[in-house]
């Protein structure tokens, strides 16, 4: 995905699909508000007979960033420096979606989906669930086995003897009138030294991974592994809405 202007959405299903390209944090974040009243605008629409999607789903590639949420003590997992942080070129966000702290940069596909879940029937713990359930479909295709962790959101991979399994997959959502912002980031050819600088949603311990570091060469290309999840989330939401 390179830099460019917002693309026109194609539809999947019963969503509209955006590609944002490589765009900063902040200016993605105003970027869903807006789609995010425009969605909220169509559950009138559909009221009155209108075939409107359900929502639309941004795909992005950020400047290296590490988002905060406003959880009490998240701040504390900041492990770099200022200076630090400006010698790799990684600014610091404030964000209002859920969970801890995490990090987002080039090589990472980011997926906003702003869904409708009162017009799909979907609940907010079974948004998650579902956005879980599309990353570990989508990096099946490559035969990575992804799994859920009971005690921890996203999406792990390996531990096997004894070692701890590896986020692949950091989920992080916010529902504002029943209508989803937010989403996942799934870590494609991302530099994971980065991630050095926190300590990644806030669980100490626990590894992350990437599809380039599981697959080496044979590792797909970013926008590819981004449409299919997308592919993903947009037949389960359909699924579910049916």
């Amino acid at each position: 995905m390179n830099a460019r202007s917002e693309q026109a959405g194609r539809r999947i299903g019963t969503l509209e699909v955006i590609d944002l390209g490589r765009m900063g944090y902040a200016r993605a974040h105003e970027t869903q508000r807006r789609h995010h009243e425009t969605v909220l605008g169509w559950r009138e629409d559909a009221a009155g007979g209108a075939d409107r999607p359900l929502g639309r789903v941004l795909i992005v590639e950020h400047d290296p960033v590490i988002t905060i949420s406003r959880r009490p003590g998240v701040a504390a997992h900041l492990l770099a420096s200022e200076a630090m942080l400006a010698q790799r070129g990684i600014e610091v966000c404030e964000t209002d979606r859920g969970g801890d702290i995490t990090y987002h940069g080039p090589g990472q596909a980011v997926v906003y989906p702003i869904v409708d879940l009162k017009r799909s029937g979907i609940r907010v713990i079974e948004w998650v669930r579902l956005l879980e359930q599309a990353v570990i479909d989508a990096i099946a295709a490559d035969g990575i086995v992804g799994e859920r962790d009971e005690d921890a959101t996203g999406v792990w991979v390996g531990g096997a003897d004894g070692a701890p399994a590896a986020k692949v997959c950091a989920i992080g959502v916010r529902v504002r009138r029943w209508v989803t912002m937010h989403g996942l980031a799934l870590n494609v050819r991302t530099d994971l030294s980065h991630f050095d600088t926190i300590v990644p949603c806030g669980l100490a311990g626990r590894p992350v991974t990437s599809l380039e570091a599981l697959l080496g060469d044979g590792c797909p290309p970013l926008g590819g592994v981004a449409d299919r999840v997308v592919a993903r989330i947009a037949a389960l939401v359909g699924e579910a809405g049916g």
